[in-house]
This record gives structure tokens, sequence and C-alpha cells, in this order.
């Protein structure tokens, strides 16, 4: 039964953690800001850091499972 909510919550974590670095990939490949008034390498390494570890932490759901 508890299944279910894991899945779901896996799911929206390791899509929102594809997204977020996909996106930041793309914005640092065209030199294009990551955040606007803050380090390009400083915002770039807070969302990659962001990305990753949404990305575990879907993982983790789902491998509880």
């Amino acid at each position: 039964m508890e299944s279910g909510p894991a899945i779901f919550a896996g799911a929206v974590f390791c899509l929102f953690g594809v997204g977020l670095l996909v996106w930041t990939v793309s914005r640092a490949r065209q030199r294009r800001p990551v955040a606007h008034g803050v380090s390009p390498v400083a915002s770039v390494a807070c969302a990659g850091l962001a990305a990753v570890s949404s990305l575990a932490l879907g993982v983790w759901c789902l491998g509880r499972l």
C-alpha cells in the first residue's frame, strides 16, 4: 500500500533533478546566467548540487520499494 506514494515521490524527484540538471548545463554551455545577480560559478555549483541531491533522493525513494 505504501509503494504508490514512494513511486510517485521518486518519479517527481528524479524528473525535477533531471530537468534542473539539463537546464543548468544548457545555460552554462551558452554562457548565460543561471541566477541573476550571483557569481556564475556559485550559481552553477548550487544548482548542480540541488539537481544531484534531488536525483539521489529520487533514486533512494525508488530503491526502498
